[in-house]
C-alpha cells in the first residue's frame, strides 16, 4: 500500500470519508457485536489509539503480533486464538475487507456452525479461492498453487469472512493450526489449516455465496478507486467520467465508450492468447514497417499512410500545423477538435448536415473538418459529395475523421483517394472502436500529399506501437469476412435497438445513425433528468452518456452505445425501471 502508508495504518485509510476499520467496527455494532479482539502489527499504536478513542463502547482486546514482518497470518491467528478465552462462537474479519451490511448478515443467519463467505469468481480478483459441491468447499487454492493454466470458470473467491463454531476454533481448528505456526511454517496462510482439514474430511466448511452484496478488499492503492467506485454512490458518475477510460475496474455495463461488440471473434482472441508469452518478450517493429502492415489491411499504398497509437495521437500534430489557422468545426462533435484547434468557426449538425451551409460557412475557412458519421449525433455525408468538395476547393485543407464510417454503407474516402489523388484532403481514423478493440490503442492518418506524410512519420517514434497491437494488424488479414460480418451483424443490432427504444413511452425521439451509437431525445417530462444517468449507475450498474450539454436547447439527450442485444435489451428495461418508478 505504500506510499499510502508510510505514515498511516492501512485500515485508518478512507473510502469516502470513513475509514476501512470504521466501517468494519461500525457493521459489528450495528450486529450487537462488542467483543473485539484485534491483532496489530504494522503501526499498532496508532490504530488501538484510533479504535479506543473513537469507540467507547466496544470491549477491544488488542493482541500485538511483534513478528508481523516476517511472519503471515496464521501466526496472527494462532496468537489471537491462544491470547484469549474461546467462549463463543467467533467471526473472523480480514481487516482490509469494506462491505454492507447485508454480507455480514448473510454470514450471521447461516444455519451452519462452520461457514464461510464467497463470491463466484470473476476477472478482477485476486487471493484465494474454493471450489463448491452442494453449499460446501471442497477444495481451498492459496494464490501460489493458481498456476498459468489455472481454471478460474468453476471456482469461488473467497472474501475472508469466515463464522466458526466455538468447538472447532477451540479443538480441530486451533490445535492442528498452532502446531503448524509453531512447528512448521508461521510464515504461511491460515486456509492451508483449513485446506487440510477439507481435504482430510475431519470437518465440513459450508459456502454461503452472495448474490449481488457488494463488497471489496484493498490489497493495492489501485484498490482504493475501484472501493471507492462501489461504495460512494454520490462520485460514481465522477470517477466514471473523468477516468475516461479502465472500466474493466468496474463491474459495469458500458454504454458511453463505443466499441464494435462482435469482433474481435474468440478465434482472433485465441490465436492472440497463444502468441501472448512471446510477444510480451519482443519489441514492436519500426514505424516504416507498420505503415506497411497497415497498408496491407487498409488496401492502401504504404506511402499515404501512418499509424497511429490512437487516432488521438495526431490532435496535437495537427495543431502544429493548423491550430492557428481559420477551422470550420460541425457543432457539436468530438471535444478534442476544440480543445486542438483554437480559431475555431463552426457549421451545425442538429441531427442532419447540410452541404450548403457547410460550402457558404467555409468561404472564409483555410481548413474544413467533417466527422464523418459525426458524434454524437451519428450524422453523415456521403464520401463522395465530401470528395467533390475537396477537389473543387484545392486552396483549403478537408480533414475528414471516419472513425466510425465501417458501420455505415459508404465506402468511405480512402478508395476514391486511391483512385484520383487530392492533395488537400487528410483522412484520420480510429481503427479501435472498428475493430473492438480500443486497449490496443490503434489508429491511422492517411494522406495523399507527400510532404503531410512526411512531416507525420518524422514526429512519430520509431517504436510508436506495442508487439500485441502489431501482431493483432498482421492476423487480421485472415479475418477479413468475419471482420466484414461483425459490421453487418452491428446494423442490424442498430435497428432493432433504435425501434425498442423507439417503443419507451418517455423517449420523444430516436435519431437516425450511421454509427454503432445512437442518441435519444427524452419527452418533456421530467423534473429531474440528470438524476437518470447516477441512478442508472448506482441502481443497474449501467452507464449511459447524458449529452445534452451539447445542443443548449433545454432538451435532454443521452447517447447511447449500440451493445449485444441482450445488453440492449436489458437498457431499455432499465431505462423504464429508473424512469418510471
Amino acid at each position: 500500500m505504500r506510499p499510502l502508508t508510510n505514515d498511516c495504518h492501512k485500515t485508518l485509510l478512507r473510502i469516502g470519508e470513513t475509514t476501512i476499520i470504521e466501517r468494519i467496527v461500525d457493521s459489528l455494532r450495528y450486529h450487537a457485536v462488542t467483543d473485539i479482539i484485534v491483532v496489530t502489527g504494522y503501526l499498532s499504536e496508532q490504530l488501538r489509539a484510533f479504535l479506543c478513542s473513537r469507540y467507547k463502547d466496544v470491549q477491544f482486546t488488542f493482541v500485538h503480533n511483534e513478528h508481523y514482518a516476517t511472519t503471515n497470518n496464521i501466526h496472527s491467528l494462532h496468537l489471537a486464538i491462544s491470547s484469549v478465552n474461546i467462549d463463543d462462537d467467533i467471526l473472523l474479519i480480514e481487516s482490509d475487507l469494506i462491505y454492507e451490511d447485508a454480507v455480514l448478515e448473510k454470514i450471521l443467519a447461516s444455519r451452519h456452525d462452520n461457514v464461510a463467505l464467497v463470491e463466484r469468481y470473476r476477472s478482477g480478483m485476486d487471493g484465494t479461492v474454493v471450489t463448491v459441491d452442494n453449499g460446501v468447499i471442497t477444495s481451498i487454492i492459496p494464490p501460489h498453487l493458481q498456476k498459468g493454466d489455472f481454471n478460474f470458470s468453476d471456482k469461488y473467491k473467497t472474501l475472508n469472512i469466515y463464522r466458526f463454531s466455538k468447538e472447532f476454533c477451540k479443538n480441530t481448528f486451533f490445535k492442528l493450526l498452532s502446531f503448524y505456526s509453531n512447528v512448521i511454517d508461521n510464515n504461511c496462510y491460515y486456509e492451508l489449516i483449513l485446506g487440510i482439514l477439507i481435504y482430510m474430511q475431519r470437518e465440513n466448511i459450508y459456502a454461503e455465496v452472495l448474490d449481488g452484496e457488494r463488497w471489496s478488499e484493498v490489497d493495492d492503492p489501485n484498490d482504493l478507486r475501484v472501493t471507492e467506485f462501489i461504495f460512494h454512490e454520490k462520485k460514481q458518475k465522477e470517477i466514471l467520467e473523468t477516468s475516461y477510460g479502465g472500466y474493466w475496474n468496474y463491474a459495469i455495463l458500458d454504454f458511453g465508450f463505443i466499441r464494435n461488440m462482435h469482433f474481435p471473434t474468440p478465434s482472433l482472441i485465441a490465436e492472440i492468447r497463444a502468441s501472448l508469452p512471446h510477444l510480451l518478450v519482443n519489441y514492436g517493429s519500426s514505424q516504416t514497417i507498420l505503415n506497411e502492415k497497415l497498408a496491407f489491411f487498409m488496401v492502401c499504398n504504404k506511402k499515404n499512410i501512418n499509424l497511429l497509437n490512437g487516432a488521438a495521437q495526431a490532435f496535437p500534430l495537427l495543431a502544429q500545423l493548423f491550430g492557428e489557422k481559420r477551422c470550420l468545426v460541425p457543432k457539436p462533435t468530438f471535444g478534442e477538435y476544440n480543445r486542438w484547434f483554437g480559431n475555431c468557426s463552426y457549421y451545425t449538425d442538429s441531427f442532419s448536415l447540410s452541404m450548403d451551409e457547410i460550402k457558404k460557412e467555409s468561404d472564409c475557412c483555410d481548413v474544413v473538418i467533417f466527422v464523418n458519421p459525426n458524434n454524437p449525433t451519428g450524422s453523415f455525408i456521403a464520401s463522395e459529395k465530401i470528395f467533390t468538395f475537396a477537389a473543387g476547393n484545392p486552396q483549403k485543407t478537408i480533414v475528414i475523421d471516419e472513425s466510425f464510417i465501417d458501420f455505415s454503407a459508404d465506402p468511405g474516402m480512402i478508395p476514391l483517394l486511391e483512385k484520383n489523388p487530392l492533395q488537400n484532403v487528410i483522412v484520420l481514423k480510429s481503427l479501435s472502436k472498428v475493430l473492438g478493440v480500443p486497449g490496443l490503442r490503434l489508429g491511422c492518418i492517411y494522406s495523399c500529399n507527400p510532404e503531410f506524410n512526411e512531416f507525420i512519420f518524422s514526429r512519430i517514434p520509431i517504436w510508436n506501437t506495442n508487439s500485441i497491437a502489431e501482431f493483432f494488424l498482421e492476423i487480421i488479414l485472415k479475418h477479413r469476412n468475419e471482420l466484414e460480418a461483425s459490421f453487418n451483424a452491428t446494423i442490424e443490432d442498430r435497428a432493432e435497438f433504435i425501434t425498442l427504444l423507439s417503443q419507451l413511452p418517455f423517449v420523444h425521439r430516436v435519431y437516425p445513425s450511421e454509427a454503432n451509437f445512437v442518441v435519444i431525445e427524452l419527452a418533456d417530462t421530467f423534473s429531474h433528468p440528470e438524476k437518470i444517468v447516477p441512478d442508472l449507475l448506482s441502481q443497474k450498474s449501467i452507464f449511459i452518456k447524458d449529452i445534452s450539454g451539447r445542443f443548449n436547447d433545454g432538451k435532454q439527450y443521452f447517447r447511447l452505445a449500440v451493445r449485444l442485444p441482450e445488453d440492449n435489451k436489458k437498457l431499455a428495461q432499465c431505462l423504464r425501471e429508473i424512469i418510471l418508478s
